[in-house]
């Protein structure tokens, strides 16, 4: 201190290595008294009994000082939630497992196992073709109309990349694609199934398509499955489409 002046009181010593540390102590007690503060009438009542009737209870002191202690322990977590920025529970990642989808809906569907190491459920008597080159891994097509197919594809990614969520929150991938396509999309749901996160899309296209579309990463690869229809169908194929969605696994173990 400087000669001539009143020696202030001392700092507690660490303010003079972590001064960062200081100010946020100083702003965490200034918002824990404000909130105590604002707790004031519910904090006093917890040490009195009501003035208006002669017949209730006293309140005991082991009583009245468990409910100023549960004043306190709220207030000290409100500061807590401020100072710390816990996120949101919209943020929180998906860890309740969906099982995976094994129903033939009375034969409509058929399982199947491709030898690069994935399955799925998919429609019974559909044209099923073999990898084209840039296109698709594998695809099922509709006897009738070419429009109801459904593919599977796959990408190599970086073996740092292991789930799909490196691509960003559901609903925002989810807009993004809706936009390049021209579309409005419908839904976009996530879910976990034996480990693996799945994004799940249901697209208008401006085009009179219907599309779902479902993306997951395993084995160094990122999967996409999509199921087209024309919108009139939509209804008929929707239970179908969710439940071949709903079957395709990136692994057959």
């Amino acid at each position: 201190y400087k000669e001539g002046h009143n020696s202030p009181t001392p700092h507690p010593p660490f303010v003079l290595y972590y001064p960062s540390l200081y100010i946020d102590y100083i702003i965490m007690v200034r918002s824990l008294i404000c909130l105590l503060a604002a707790l004031a009438p519910s904090a006093t009542s917890a040490f009195s009994t009501s003035s208006t009737s002669s017949t209730s209870a006293p309140v005991s002191r082991r009583e009245s000082f468990s409910k100023t202690a549960s004043l306190f322990g709220g207030a000290a977590a409100a500061v807590g939630v401020a100072a710390v920025g816990l996120p949101s529970p919209s943020l929180a990642a998906v860890t309740d497992e969906t099982p995976l989808i094994s129903t033939r809906m009375g034969g409509l569907l058929e399982k199947y196992q491709d030898s690069r190491g994935w399955k799925i459920s998919a429609p019974s008597g559909w044209n099923k073709f073999d990898g084209e080159v840039g296109a698709y891994d594998a695809k099922w097509e509709d006897l009738v109309d070419s429009a109801e197919n459904i593919k599977v594809s796959s990408t190599p990614v970086k073996s740092t990349t292991t789930s799909v969520d490196i691509l960003g929150p559901v609903e925002d991938v989810g807009a993004s694609l809706a936009a390049k396509r021209g579309g409005k999309l419908i839904s976009a749901v996530e879910r976990r199934t034996e480990g693996i996160l799945f994004y799940a899309f249901d697209f208008a296209l401006e085009d009179g398509t219907h599309q779902w579309l479902q993306l997951c990463v395993n084995k160094g690869k990122i999967w996409s499955l999509d199921a087209s229809c024309k919108e009139k169908k939509y209804a008929k194929r929707k239970e179908l489409y969710s439940n071949v969605l709903g079957s395709f696994m990136p692994k057959l173990a």
